[in-house]
């Protein structure tokens, strides 16, 4: 989950949010190289006591500062780009899950099993647990098996919502009459946090989500509780 003051991204409890962390890294640097040589060269040319009136055809000026900023870009862009494709990606999942938004809660249906479909409140904070956060824990959470690779299936009920789990790299609009999907593979065991990332009404901040990550015999267990209650 996000700390007060905190600066930089949640930690990566997934192997996509660990690529974009790194692609994001990879982007700053460049960022700051850039800014760098910027900075640089204004106080340079202010300061200078060179003058030059022939300099309207510099072709070799032109050359660099056109192949240059291309360079620059593809270094981006095939990062990103590959990113993307393995956002993209759907390969054989263990598990399918529904997520559908509503005014203002979410509900969860796990499409491999039958009759496992709940919804899922905000705690109310007279309720709450200790150690537990105030607006972001629910009545029940999204279970899930560690290490294998989850479908969420997002829509929603009435108006626009978004599905989004910053720890996972997810977020997932949730469209109605559409069905988006998103995947991932949590790469460790923990609670993982998000919220409603589409302004749907006056409840808008009162609609978390939280995710947990288990190993496969509890997530098992848990399963069969559901069904038999």
């Amino acid at each position: 989950m996000a700390y007060p003051s905190e600066l930089g991204f949640q930690d990566a409890a997934s192997p996509i949010m660990e690529e974009l962390i790194h692609f994001h890294d990879h982007a700053l640097m460049i960022v700051f190289l850039i800014s760098a040589l910027v900075l640089y060269i204004i106080p340079l040319m202010l300061t200078t006591k060179l003058t030059h009136t022939s300099t309207m055809d510099a072709q070799e000026v032109e050359m660099v500062w056109t192949i240059l900023p291309a360079v620059i870009l593809i270094l981006i862009a095939l990062p990103s780009l590959r990113i993307l494709y393995m956002m993209d990606e759907v390969d054989n999942p263990h598990l399918t899950i529904k997520a559908l938004g509503h005014q203002w809660f979410w509900s969860y249906e796990y499409t491999d099993y039958e009759n496992l479909l709940f919804d899922s409140y905000m705690t109310p904070t007279n309720e709450l647990s200790n150690g537990t956060f105030r607006l972001l824990e629910v009545d029940h959470r999204m279970v899930v098996p560690m290490s294998s690779p989850i479908r969420v299936l997002v829509s929603a009920e009435d108006v626009l919502h978004s599905w989004a789990v910053p720890a996972m790299g997810i977020k997932t609009d949730a469209i109605p009459g559409r069905l988006n999907q998103t995947t991932f593979i949590t790469s460790h065991p923990g609670l993982f946090y998000g919220q409603c990332s589409e302004i749907c009404g006056a409840n808008h901040s009162f609609m978390p989500i939280v995710v947990e990550s288990t190993q496969l015999k509890h997530f098992e267990n848990w399963s069969s509780s559901m069904l038999s209650a």
